[in-house]
């Protein structure tokens, strides 16, 4: 027994070992979400999260020690984001016809999305920095990091929220859809990368890839609007 420990104990050491743990709590959460065919709530990040925060816990692991090794899983997020333009390019002729729909729909998401976040930190008295963490949760993490680090927020309290917003917004976007009897598919993606970024874009590529292209443009579009309206309404506000 003591010498399996001392095995861990080396092995902990290792970057290596924690880009295993990640990728191989991804692909368990995937088979998962396949035996489920696929069901919202059988959100494959939200099973890995749950599934690394285990062995973290179990192995009395601090997280400076698991991104040490996992950094390079974050390193991917960007190149990811941008092999996102591809079904886009593919489909170019489908986007330009629903182009004036799109950006008005844009416009709609980011300046609501900013205005239900500055209005409840007014009810709820929520701290300035607070605020500035909390005011970019709809866009990509690596934007909305960027976004918080520069007006004086905490990243890594962005990428928090950001992470459950995305979570929370791929289970609810199918049952939300269907309940609301949308069935384009243009604008239920769209809707799902406008409110949950890359997690909710990776969700409607499992639907469809029309759902999956519309959700990646209105990811990226999202990025851009809120990187401008964020500091222009927290300027304001404060």
């Amino acid at each position: 027994m003591g010498g399996d420990f001392s095995l861990w104990v080396y092995l902990a050491k290792t970057p290596l070992l924690w880009l295993t743990v990640t990728l191989t709590a991804y692909v368990l959460a995937d088979r998962i979400a396949a035996a489920t065919g696929r069901h919202p709530i059988a959100n494959p990040v939200l099973i890995t999260v749950a599934l690394v925060g285990a062995v973290l816990a179990i192995t009395g692991t601090p997280y400076g020690t698991y991104f040490e090794g996992a950094q390079f899983v974050h390193f991917l997020l960007g190149p990811a984001t941008v092999v996102l333009a591809m079904p886009l390019y593919e489909r170019r002729a489908t986007v330009l016809r629903a182009l004036a729909p799109m950006l008005a729909a844009l416009a709609a998401g980011s300046a609501t999305t900013l205005a239900v976040v500055i209005a409840l930190a007014r009810l709820l008295d929520i701290p300035q920095p607070v605020l500035v963490s909390l005011a970019p949760k709809s866009v990509t993490s690596g934007v909305a990091m960027g976004i918080a680090e520069a007006l004086g927020g905490d990243p890594t309290l962005t990428a928090i929220l950001v992470i459950l917003t995305g979570i929370i917004g791929a289970i609810l976007v199918t049952p939300m859809m269907n309940l609301l009897r949308i069935r384009d598919m243009r604008a239920r993606g769209f809707a799902a990368g406008l409110a949950a970024h890359g997690i909710g874009t990776a969700r409607a590529f499992q639907v469809s890839e029309v759902a999956g292209t519309f959700a990646g443009i209105a990811m990226g579009l999202n990025a851009f609007v809120t990187a401008i309206l964020a500091p222009l309404a927290l300027h304001l506000l404060f």
